[in-house]
């Protein structure tokens, strides 16, 4: 099983994700969505390249939500968390 590291950039919109689900919603909501973004990271611990990848290169995108997806990548020993990113919005993930 790899190690998981979260970027700095991955715990801002991780943060920012909850955030917005804690002001448009409920914290039930928000409970839920932690739950599923755990789920996710768990079976990525397992197996790195369930996730298909992504428009860059290197990367995977692993949907948590119809709303949100998490971009990461793999390296020999670690998986790097690069970011949560919105699925409605422009990326270039």
């Amino acid at each position: 099983m790899l190690e998981i590291v979260w970027s700095a950039e991955a715990e801002k919109t991780y943060l920012e994700a909850l955030e917005f689900i804690l002001k448009k919603w409920n914290v039930r909501v928000a409970e839920s969505f932690e739950k599923k973004v755990f789920d996710v990271l768990h079976l990525v611990s397992r197996n790195s390249r369930l996730h298909p990848l992504s428009k860059k290169k290197n990367l995977r995108k692993a949907v948590i939500s119809k709303q949100t997806s998490l971009i990461y990548y793999v390296t020999k020993s670690e998986i790097i968390l690069v970011a949560f990113i919105d699925n409605r919005s422009k990326h270039s993930y």
